[in-house]
């Protein structure tokens, strides 16, 4: 028994070949899981991850033309990989692009590394104040609305597409801007700072095919801003007059007025670590335990 014993580990266990791992190579190893995961997670949120699966689709053909010795297919995929990579990435700009920004965000955005969060204020609380009384009074009347406040990204090339206003943000400015019937009610509102300005301007529509088809237009848009940029976006139904906000590529319907100031008293104070929905959660949470 033993000699069978010492000739199975000579034959078998004694060639396995353990490479030597130091603690360079645990992190490295931990580095590239965190990246990959990351990158499927990105994916996932973008329009690439259909994308991903056609591609599959045709990997799988390539295989079986390789497997089948099919020399024509498998001459022309040889000489159209570079072009297919290259429009690979081209096709996937917009979202290497997002994703690229959002990177630099993360990193050196405004009160992150190189401010003090506590004395970070993006717009004052009168602001808050005003934009909260305005939405809540479009609410009640039921009077479509979509107000944009921007955050760290530029919003520029939107805001080249409404009507320039530059005016201080007060309630009933907001309101008439609003009122049905008025040149400037289509289309969305964009604040900066303390200041609107613009209206009637145009935002992308969200191409996510999750979205509930409850939701109209106006909740499309703001769902698409904010999946383009940072922005914090605010939306009244002209159906229910009920209240949505979306950041993050996420939305959140049925907005009470304690948690839309909640969420504006946030980004007010922070320079948007944190999504101030999935800040607003943690809120309602905590007020539910104390209850």
């Amino acid at each position: 028994m033993f000699s069978v014993l010492t000739t199975f580990f000579d034959n078998y266990i004694s060639r396995i070949y353990i490479p030597s791992v130091s603690v360079v190579d645990i992190i490295e190893i931990g580095i590239m899981s965190f990246l990959i995961y990351r990158i499927i997670i990105w994916l996932r949120s973008t329009k690439a991850w259909s994308m991903l699966k056609g591609v599959a689709v045709i990997i799988i053909f390539i295989f079986i033309a390789y497997i089948l010795n099919m020399r024509t297919i498998w001459w022309i995929v040889k000489r159209s990989i570079d072009v297919g990579l290259i429009a690979f990435v081209i096709l996937l700009q917009p979202e290497i692009r997002r994703a690229l920004e959002k990177l630099g965000l993360r990193f050196f955005k405004t009160g992150g590394l190189f401010k003090n969060s506590d004395s970070y204020e993006r717009f004052s609380q009168q602001s808050i104040f005003e934009i909260v009384n305005a939405t809540y009074d479009m609410a009640a009347v039921k009077t479509g609305a979509l107000m944009v406040i921007s955050q760290e990204i530029s919003l520029d090339e939107y805001i080249k597409t409404g009507i320039q206003i530059d005016g201080k943000i007060s309630s009933e400015l907001l309101i008439n801007t609003f009122e049905k019937d008025t040149p400037l009610h289509d289309g969305a509102v964009i604040i900066e700072g303390d200041r609107i300005v613009c209206a009637t301007a145009y935002l992308p529509l969200s191409q996510n095919q999750n979205v509930s088809k409850e939701l109209g237009t106006r909740h499309r848009a703001a769902l698409g801003m904010s999946e383009e940029t940072d922005a914090f976006v605010i939306v009244v139904s002209e159906e229910t007059g009920k209240v949505a906000v979306s950041c993050g590529g996420m939305i959140k319907r049925n907005v009470e007025r304690e948690n839309l100031y909640h969420m504006l008293e946030y980004l007010r104070c922070n320079s948007g670590s944190v999504n101030p929905i999935i800040y607003n959660n943690k809120i309602e949470r905590d007020i539910k335990t104390e209850v």
